[in-house]
């Protein structure tokens, strides 16, 4: 008869972040000057990183906070082969008041378990990931993004990955968890708006059916091709279209919005791909954008989640009724687009008054902006507490 201290080993251990362990760098690295930090070719990483495993019968392991370094997993590990592998984006803020924030991160978490789940892997709780980001900020993020680098911000990558040591399709019986963060350009300030090229004809992102929804890596590298010829004719990114009519989806690894006068009745309307297919990647800037819109632009925009056409955008261009289009991300932010390439065909799209964005683009950057960075309070944004020496 099996004993009650067995029971509780059989037990498979949920992530703990109260267990987190502090084992800190013996040599941390220099901070790179703000101007040179993501010139080179590999992202620069703060000084630390956290790391958890996982058994499917043992659990969690307490997680670990320690220096930045290589993983050691072994070749046949299905994350190489299998695309176990999912992740999240998200970013800190250091505001103008020198308080650090991070951004409705229970919606990056809620993703990550979404992505977990539809490609089996070990969900991470919402809670103890929230603790555990808000750990690993409280020991870098005073060194890494200091109080004098006020607008400025860190990129935090948690991430999932199947770590089974087995040449086989299978859900994977161990895993790793772990959260990098460090530098990332700054992309939203496009000189002259975002240049978008539509996909080709032999090519689509995401389907019906498939993943485009969840944040796994076998969403993106497909893509690149794509991308490189879009760069080398000198566009930006690639509005990727789905379906006989050419349906409008994701710029990039970013939601796309456009604004305009509906056909017909004139109203101003926002407009953007729907959730309902699971086509498109739930963003959280999307989700804000939205909010925002419904609550102080209501009377004056109506928002349609819909699909809609490249050949609708068309339309509505040579018509006079194409107002503004936008771009909107963890890392794009909200970037405004003036050009569409389609087939040969160009769509210039109106960029205000300044020539810098349109009126709707420029109310929800400054707004998110604001939030974000402490300009004003609000519940989006919360501060994270830091260790200083």
């Amino acid at each position: 008869m099996s004993s009650t201290s067995d029971v509780q080993q059989a037990t498979p251990q949920p992530l703990d972040a109260s267990k987190l362990i502090y084992t800190l760098a013996d040599s941390p690295r220099d901070v790179p000057d703000p101007a040179t930090s993501c010139a080179g070719d590999t992202t620069i990483c703060t000084d630390h990183m956290i790391l958890a495993t996982w058994s499917a019968t043992t659990g969690w392991s307490a997680p670990k906070l320690k220096p930045y370094g290589p993983l050691s997993i072994m070749p046949a590990a299905s994350c190489l082969h299998y695309a176990t592998e999912c992740f999240e984006g998200l970013k800190a803020y250091r505001g103008s008041d020198g308080k650090l924030r991070v951004f409705r991160m229970e919606h990056n978490a809620a993703r990550l378990q979404m992505s977990c789940n539809r490609i089996s892997l070990p969900t991470v709780d919402t809670d103890q990931l929230i603790q555990l980001v808000h750990a690993l900020l409280a020991v870098d993020g005073p060194k890494w993004l200091p109080e004098d680098q006020a607008g400025e911000f860190l990129y935090i990558r948690p991430t999932v990955i199947g770590t089974q040591s087995n040449l086989g399709v299978q859900a994977p019986r161990s895993a790793m968890f772990y959260i990098i963060m460090g530098y990332v350009a700054r992309v939203d300030a496009v000189p002259g708006g975002m240049k978008l090229l539509t996909s080709p004809d032999n090519m689509v992102r995401s389907w019906v059916g498939g993943f485009g929804h969840a944040k796994v890596g076998a969403n993106y590298g497909p893509s690149v091709i794509a991308s490189q010829e879009a760069s080398r004719e000198g566009f930006h990114q690639i509005l990727w279209l789905y379906g006989e009519d050419g349906e409008c989806t994701e710029a990039g690894g970013s939601n796309f919005f456009v604004v305009w006068e509906r056909k017909g009745d004139k109203q101003k309307e926002l407009v953007t791909a729907p959730l309902d297919d699971r086509l498109i990647l739930d963003g959280v800037t999307r989700r804000s954008c939205l909010e925002l819109v419904r609550e102080r632009l209501g009377g004056e925009l109506e928002i349609t989640e819909r699909k809609f056409t490249i050949n609708e955008v068309i339309e509505a261009a040579a018509e006079g009724r194409l107002l503004e289009s936008f771009s909107v991300g963890t890392m794009w932010f909200v970037t405004p687009v003036s050009h569409i390439r389609h087939r040969g065909y160009d769509i210039k799209i109106p960029m205000g008054e300044q020539g810098e964005m349109g009126e709707v683009t420029g109310k929800l950057k400054g707004w998110l902006g604001d939030i974000m960075y402490g300009g004003v309070e609000h519940s989006w944004a919360t501060v994270v507490s830091e260790k200083r020496a």
